[in-house]
């Protein structure tokens, strides 16, 4: 939990304030719509992971805080599929960011279908 909020967290200022800069890295154009993409989509990723970073203490699984993990569950399930989608095609860079959101995916799926307790009384 507290990687994930960090990572948003550090992606989300990035975007919110570096857009013009990241536009013209990304999309070779640092003005208009790119700009506005990204900005928006640094407030999400600086939202999640302060949503992260408040619940990094809160047992998680099961009916615990299944709000969180089914939002980062789906937030990194979906974009996994996206990403290996680009990275199909794109360069190495794009297999990091994937390896990345694949392991959290699959840590927030076996987070949101499993039971926390049950596990910690077979202990």
């Amino acid at each position: 939990m507290v990687f994930s909020a960090v990572l948003m967290g550090i992606v989300g200022i990035s975007l919110s304030f570096l857009p013009q800069e990241l536009a013209e890295v990304i999309f070779n154009q640092s003005e208009g719509w790119a700009v506005l993409v990204l900005q928006i989509l640094g407030a999400q990723y600086v939202a999640f992971g302060m949503i992260n970073w408040m619940a990094k203490d809160n047992l998680i699984g099961g009916i615990y805080s299944k709000p969180v993990a089914m939002g980062n569950f789906l937030h990194f399930a979906i974009s996994s599929l996206a990403l290996v989608k680009a990275a199909a095609v794109q360069h190495t860079g794009y297999w990091i960011v994937t390896a990345i959101y694949v392991i959290l995916a699959c840590i927030f799926g076996y987070v949101f279908f499993t039971h926390p307790t049950k596990n910690a009384s077979k202990s």
